[in-house]
């Protein structure tokens, strides 16, 4: 098999054009992605859209849109070709019906005349007698009277992969090495009634005129690696391939209650993340670290320190639990490592129409520059910012009634009059006067400043929570801000 020596190796990322891209697909893709970059290979985008039925164009540029967005780049595949193009499978059909037909005529493969119906009876009936209930080799050795017969009545075929009666052994890249039993790996569909070629075929047949040398693929996958070593011993007789590739099995991610996530699962969208805002940074360190760490002390990392330590031989054969607030953690945390400006500019979208709550011409550039520093200490996702910010921007603030209880207790009224009458006096260009001001009122009141600040930031921001307050009022400015107190303090009356 392949082993990893420089810029030989080659890897594929093959999703199917179907629904949503998931996160257990994006780490997939990661980990392809990181292997390629480490060695210096090859990463190859291929799409597996023979499923007429269930592929569609939207979801196939939505996979290259995804792509992109988190920064991967291929090699060869879609729009940037290479020396094996077509890298659509829908767009390799002839290949594919070649083969099938070259491992037909050297006796890999056979015609198969079963029905559903036989299938399932004969299959209940080994389950029955405690034996393997895979195909049981009905139609392998048929004659040619036996075929003609089935042809007369008018059945039609499907072709079977003709597998070894015996042991097949592999190293798994992350499993070490792993036997199977002739009675538990039977003969497999390759081809439909139709003519239609199978998963089981297209996936090694591409791989190998590809010349894949190393496959990561997920967990889910691994009990099919013995038909596709098989089949590419039989791909290597014909010329098609040139070696059996070297196979790397990724642990499940597991979501709630220790269940495998699925597509299924609402936090398994890659467009649930995108849409709150996290950063593709961010999103990857998160995933890099299901199944793989760079060190047993350090969480957060760039792509670029995962791509120079990261190799397949060191995923953690285990299930991986996504934790949603470790996620989100990570992601504050590449938030927080981002020039301000940039912080800035990634936040754009959500302080635009149709995030944002306010007028497209109250927005303030200035106002937005001089907050963004402090509100990029506070975000864990970048779609927090539309209610963080809109304060600012708003005619009034927008009360959470709940904030407003909870922080005009009895005697906020006194208060609230104390504060204003120092921030009335106050250095409005400088956050720590503002801060003395509200400190001092509250010390008239005997309170202490959390206590001091809270009537203060519910009055002018309508939330008991947000950006630092002080530094708030100073971007606010002091005449809609001593406005909002007088507000608050009518309100309080009335």
């Amino acid at each position: 098999m392949a082993s990893a020596s420089g810029s030989s190796v080659r890897v594929r990322f093959c999703p199917s054009p179907t629904g949503n891209p998931h996160v257990g697909l994006v780490r997939t893709a990661l980990f392809n992605w990181a292997f390629a970059k480490h060695h210096g290979g090859t990463l190859v985008f291929r799409i597996e859209d023979t499923d007429a039925a269930r592929d569609s164009e939207e979801s196939y540029n939505q996979l290259l849109d995804s792509m992109r967005w988190l920064g991967f780049d291929w090699d060869e595949g879609p729009e940037v070709g290479g020396p094996y193009a077509p890298y659509r499978q829908s767009q390799r059909m002839d290949l594919y019906r070649d083969v099938a037909q070259k491992l037909l005529d050297r006796g890999h493969a056979y015609h198969c005349y079963c029905s559903q119906e036989e299938l399932d009876t004969r299959r209940e009936a080994a389950r029955a007698a405690g034996k393997p209930s895979g195909y049981d080799g009905h139609c392998r050795e048929l004659t040619a009277a036996q075929v003609e017969e089935y042809k007369a009545q008018g059945r039609e075929a499907i072709v079977r992969f003709r597998m070894p009666d015996e042991p097949i052994t592999f190293t798994d890249l992350v499993r070490g090495e792993i036997t199977y039993l002739p009675e538990n790996v039977p003969d497999y569909g390759i081809v439909r009634a139709s003519g239609a070629p199978l998963y089981t075929l297209v996936n090694p047949v591409d791989d190998a005129l590809m010349e894949i040398t190393h496959v990561l693929r997920g967990e889910d996958l691994l009990s099919s690696t013995p038909r596709q070593i098989a089949l590419y011993k039989a791909l290597i007789e014909l010329g098609v391939a040139k070696e059996i590739p070297a196979f790397g099995h990724l642990p499940y991610v597991m979501g709630e209650g220790n269940k495998k996530l699925s597509k299924r699962d609402p936090q398994s969208s890659l467009n649930l993340y995108r849409e709150r805002g996290f950063l593709p940074e961010g999103l990857l360190n998160y995933l890099s670290l299901l199944g793989w760490s760079l060190s047993a002390d350090q969480d957060v990392f760039s792509i670029d320190e995962m791509v120079a330590a990261f190799d397949v031989t060191d995923v953690n054969p285990n299930p991986a639990r996504f934790d949603l607030k470790k996620c989100e953690a990570i992601n504050a945390d590449h938030i927080r490592m981002l020039d301000v400006k940039d912080f800035a500019e990634r936040c754009r979208p959500w302080l635009q129409a149709p995030h944002a709550p306010w007028a497209p011409d109250a927005f303030d550039e200035a106002k937005w520059q001089a907050i963004a520093p402090h509100a990029q200490t506070r975000l864990k996702v970048l779609s927090e910012i539309t209610d963080n910010v809109d304060f600012l921007f708003l005619p009034e603030p927008v009360f959470d009634e709940a904030s407003w209880n909870k922080a005009m207790k009895e005697g906020s009224d006194a208060l609230l009059r104390t504060a204003r009458e120092n921030l009335e006096a106050a250095d409005w260009a400088s956050a720590e006067s503002l801060k003395e001001a509200v400190l001092a009122a509250g010390e008239a009141h005997g309170l202490k400043l959390g206590k001091a600040q809270a009537p203060v930031r519910v009055a002018v921001t309508g939330r008991t929570v947000g950006l630092p307050l002080f530094e708030s009022l100073e971007v606010l400015g002091k005449e809609k801000s001593l406005a909002r107190v007088d507000a608050a303090l009518a309100r309080l009356a009335g």
